[in-house]
């Protein structure tokens, strides 16, 4: 799991939807965007919508989301190789599509997207669901999670984490996701995760709804509305999981976890998300 979060948050001053890097081949949205794959439901009962975003327009809702800019420290403190930059990012056909390009860029090798929704969109409790397709090969990391809204106050992991989904690329892994909480106890990192693996299949080429329920006193990971994992906050210790979180998004390039790209790995390498929603109690 990640080890340590340095986080940069930079908006640039325009927003832009991505172009594609030298390795992009040509794809038309029937090619690019899964044709297959579970949706949510758009209501549940005793729960409001408090807040979706759909990606329908052709740039990232400057009232949501903001662009982070480059490597971090230490390649954002996992020792990832990537460069992020906002030309990573674009939409397609209602679509959110973070890619991944072997592309050398202020020293990095590799160039993709990360956003953020520090500031602009920040919930406590309630039920996340992000339909996504996954990307795939070794040394590729994509990221759907959140962190504390007080992290830039308190640091990481005093912050605490929650991640919704993540997976690792390459030697067979792509049949398993991940769901994580990192907190901060009597001064050191703590972690306590769960996994998701398929028993036929894996995760590309389709998409999945990854989710979590999330109340005062748990939090509980689904993939397709089935519960896979749950944790229970109610000790002291993990009083960060009562507070305000914001969304990152992001597809990593190589790091601790992963390992790097290798001769088998191919790009470019996308991370399609069609919606986020999040759903709270009447």
């Amino acid at each position: 799991m990640r080890n340590f979060k340095d986080i940069l948050f930079v908006l640039p001053a325009v927003l832009l939807a991505a172009c594609g890097g030298s390795d992009d081949l040509p794809t038309t949205a029937v090619q690019l965007i899964p044709s297959e794959g579970f949706v949510s439901p758009e209501s549940y009962p005793n729960m409001v919508l408090a807040w979706e975003d759909n990606f329908d327009g052709t740039s990232l809702n400057p009232d949501n989301w903001s662009y982070e800019i480059g490597t971090g420290q230490n390649g954002w403190g996992n020792n990832e190789l990537q460069f992020y930059t906002a030309d990573n990012t674009s939409f397609v056909d209602g679509h959110l599509v973070i890619t991944a390009r072997r592309q050398a860029l202020n020293g990095s090798e590799y160039t993709s997207s990360r956003i953020v929704t520090l500031g602009k969109q920040n919930i406590q409790y309630g039920r996340v669901d992000i339909r996504a397709a996954l990307p795939r090969g070794q040394g590729i990391w994509p990221a759907l999670w959140m962190l504390g809204s007080n992290f830039r106050t308190v640091g990481w992991p005093a912050s605490g984490e929650i991640d919704i989904m993540e997976m690792i690329g390459g030697s067979g892994r792509e049949n398993t996701v991940h769901g994580t909480i990192h907190w901060l106890n009597e001064g050191q990192h703590a972690d306590f995760g769960g996994s998701r693996t398929l028993p036929t299949s894996n995760f590309i080429g389709r998409f999945y709804v990854f989710s979590i329920i999330w109340d005062e006193s748990s939090i509980s990971w689904l993939i397709n509305g089935n519960v896979f994992h749950t944790v229970d906050t109610t000790p002291a210790e993990l009083d960060e999981f009562r507070n305000e979180f914001f969304f990152i998004f992001n597809l990593a390039v190589g790091g601790n976890w992963p390992g790097n790209p290798d001769n088998t790995t191919t790009f470019p390498q996308r991370l399609i998300v069609d919606y986020v929603r999040v759903f709270q109690e009447n």
